[in-house]
């Protein structure tokens, strides 16, 4: 039986996932890739990389190659998960004498050519000690190694290897040492094959035209040779859930700016014991900590009824990168423990309101059976008072080390595990039975692979615990995260089409509103928008101003279009000055952000002169739900006649524009005057295409 043989039997591979193993195995050998030209494993956040890699160098194995090295994150936590995950795989290999798995840090200094002989992979964290341990390995050492076929596996690919933007809070030296190391490592072995695994297309569009070494050395941008994509498993969770599904507004659950800013440094003139269940200054935290409680609890309840083993879960909090803001948060965490457990007993009746309110919310999104309100006050109020909740600080590679199970992930010790930590939590670490997520973490300036990676939610989830599961950040935050989810998604599509670079264009705005190329490396991921074919583009998240303020701009709205009964094909510059003056109407409220000029900047680039106007008027829409979200669809979005499926039907090589005559009650949420709503509908020709509201050099002074 071939190596590639038994991993197939043992993993149970899927049959796309053979394909993908296969094809990529067979790439390497027949095309040359080299780190400026890699093949590359394109795959989601936790989606099963790893395990395709693995089934990548065991057909390599049976194809002649004889050494795989594989370069992770500087990561401890991430190098013993791989270790370990490695020594599991290839276990009854390892034990037949086949194969041999080395943490190159502990690699010993004395192997025969018994050893030397079989079939070698090596980890190597791509840091400087690292690096140099495995050249002293290659080449003075066990010189033998660097005459054989070696199997390069560069696994987190969009960090260190093809960093090239400059960071002040990283030591950017040492990251692109790395790179340089990684390059003369491969060039010291006269055959070899390279493979990029990374979860962010980001790394494959977004270079320069040349990346400069702090020695002045010059390396071309990396650019694929080959990509093949893994496929995501039945019960794979990712953005599709928490930004597009039907209850991402129930996942999602919005904390204030000011809490975070709470959250930064201790204090205790904002923040008192005494009033963590009351306090305004923590009250997402707060909720946050309940609905984890109760969320967990229904799970647990739900896995006794159908005579299961009741599971243990995790909650981590991620807003800061300091040790300081760590610790004073987990000492709110356990004051608000603290503070429940006496309520329990001194006002018993408001514990139990409580508990309903994050009863009520969980209930909302919940699979399968219902437990009783009283069963899960009980089993609540039991795990506070047995002490189910244990927190841990998780902010050094030391923390992470004791922390994590033989398997490498962080080990749920208790039925109720929270974990607060900064970026030693960001990547690779695995957390089973994650059910909330508490981040705040602004992605302003961020780049598209760091904010992806922070989504710690993504990963195989049981569809029960994701019904549970809460996302806990600012809606501006939130609001970015979508952005780039949508950004990543649009380039995912262009490889899944087979596309090259023209594929997805990249514009701006220029000063006179005008649309104009811009270059993908200038981008700020967090100001982009993405358009698509029948894509949507709206004000949500606004309020209007005064009925005395707004009366001249409506009456003249109403003058504009009250001959467009049905649907016309308007000139463009009539639908611009509309939009104008609907800009002057409304109010964006902290968070969101609608802009009249980049609005027309789109329909001129969608446009080929004309827009299709749809009109509907005496609209009731509330401003909020029912659960206090902003409303993001006031088009009615079913039904071949509704005013959406009539722009999508219009909108074939021209935009259209619904522009709903919204009456503005004050019982709804608004001003008590009426105002125009405007949805622009992209049409179904559009070419994918990341529009950039600001870039690199317009933010400068």
């Amino acid at each position: 039986m071939t190596i590639y043989e038994y991993l197939k039997r043992t993993n149970e591979y899927s049959e796309d996932l053979q394909k993908v193993i296969e094809r990529t195995s067979d790439k390497l050998m027949k095309e040359s890739t080299s780190h400026q030209r890699p093949g590359m494993l394109l795959g989601k956040i936790q989606s099963g990389k790893t395990r395709a890699f693995i089934g990548v160098i065991g057909r390599s194995f049976d194809q002649g190659m004889d050494v795989a090295i594989i370069f992770t994150k500087a990561s401890n936590a991430l190098a013993k998960q791989t270790y370990e995950r490695l020594s599991k795989e290839y276990a009854h290999l390892i034990e037949r004498d086949q194969v041999r798995v080395f943490d190159i840090m502990r690699m010993p200094p004395n192997l025969r050519n018994y050893d030397l002989s079989k079939k070698l992979i090596f980890i190597v964290k791509k840091e400087t000690k690292n690096m140099d341990r495995i050249q002293e390995a290659m080449f003075t050492t066990y010189p033998s190694l660097s005459e054989r076929n070696v199997l390069f596996v560069d696994d987190e690919a969009d960090l260190a290897s093809v960093s090239y933007e400059r960071d002040e809070r990283k030591n950017v030296t040492d990251v692109r040492v790395i790179s340089l190391k990684i390059d003369q490592l491969r060039k010291k072995c006269p055959v070899s094959a390279y493979l990029q695994v990374t979860a962010t297309p980001y790394s494959l569009y977004l270079q320069p035209d040349e990346r400069k070494i702090h020695d002045h050395k010059v390396f071309a941008p990396v650019r694929p040779a080959f990509t093949e994509l893994v496929p995501t498993f039945k019960q794979y969770v990712g953005g599709e859930t928490f930004f597009e599904s039907e209850h991402a507004d129930r996942y999602f659950q919005e904390i204030q700016e000011a809490e975070l800013t709470t959250l930064k440094k201790q204090d205790l003139r904002r923040v008192k014991k005494e009033t963590l269940l009351t306090s305004r200054n923590v009250a997402g935290l707060r909720q946050a900590f309940l609905h984890f409680l109760v969320g967990a609890t229904i799970r647990r309840i739900q896995q006794k009824n159908k005579g299961e083993k009741p599971q243990k879960y995790a909650f981590m909090m991620h807003t800061e990168r300091g040790k300081a803001a760590h610790v004073w948060q987990a000492t709110i965490v356990q004051h608000i423990e603290n503070q429940l457990h006496k309520l329990i007993d001194e006002e018993p009746r408001k514990w139990q309101e409580l508990v309903q309110a994050s009863f009520e919310n969980v209930k909302e999104t919940l699979i399968g059976d219902i437990p009783s309100l009283q069963t899960v006050i009980t089993d609540v109020q039991k795990a506070l008072q047995d002490e189910y909740v244990l927190t841990s600080v998780v902010n050094s590679e030391q923390d992470v080390s004791l922390l994590l199970d033989h398997t490498g992930q962080l080990r749920l010790s208790s039925p109720m595990n929270i974990f607060i930590g900064g970026q030693i939590l960001d990547r690779g670490v695995t957390i089973n039975q994650l059910i909330g997520f508490y981040y705040g973490r602004n992605p302003n300036r961020y780049q598209q692979d760091t904010v992806l990676q922070h989504s710690r939610l993504y990963g195989a989830r049981d569809p029960e615990d994701v019904s549970v599961t809460r996302f806990y950040t600012s809606r501006n935050i939130y609001e970015m995260m979508k952005r780039v989810h949508e950004f990543d998604q649009a380039l995912r599509v262009s490889i899944e089409s087979g596309g090259d670079d023209q594929q997805v264009i990249f514009i701006q705005k220029d000063d006179e509103n005008k649309i104009i190329p811009c270059s993908p490396n200038k981008l700020l991921l967090s100001d982009l928008n993405v358009i698509k074919p029948h894509k949507r583009f709206l004000p949500v998240g606004f309020q209007t101003g005064y009925k005395t303020h707004l009366k001249k701009s409506i009456d003249w709205l109403d003058q504009q279009l009250v001959h467009v009964q049905q649907p016309e094909r308007l000139p463009i510059n009539i639908v611009e000055k509309l939009i104008d003056e609907i800009g002057h109407t409304i109010h964006m409220q902290p968070g969101f952000s609608w802009d009249p000029d980049e609005q027309k900047a789109l329909l001129r680039h969608m446009s080929t002169g004309h827009v299709w106007v749809i009109v509907r008027k005496n609209r009731n829409i509330r401003r909020f739900d029912s659960e206090g979200n902003v409303e993001d669809a006031p088009d009615t979005p079913s039904g071949h006649n509704s005013e959406l499926g009539t722009a999508k039907r219009l909108a074939q090589t021209e935009p259209a524009i619904i522009l709903l005559r919204q009456n503005g009650e004050k019982q709804h949420g608004w001003m008590g005057t009426p105002f125009w709503w405007p949805i622009i509908v992209a049409p179904l020709n559009s070419q994918t295409a990341v529009f950039a509201k600001k870039t690199k050099e317009s933010e400068r002074p």
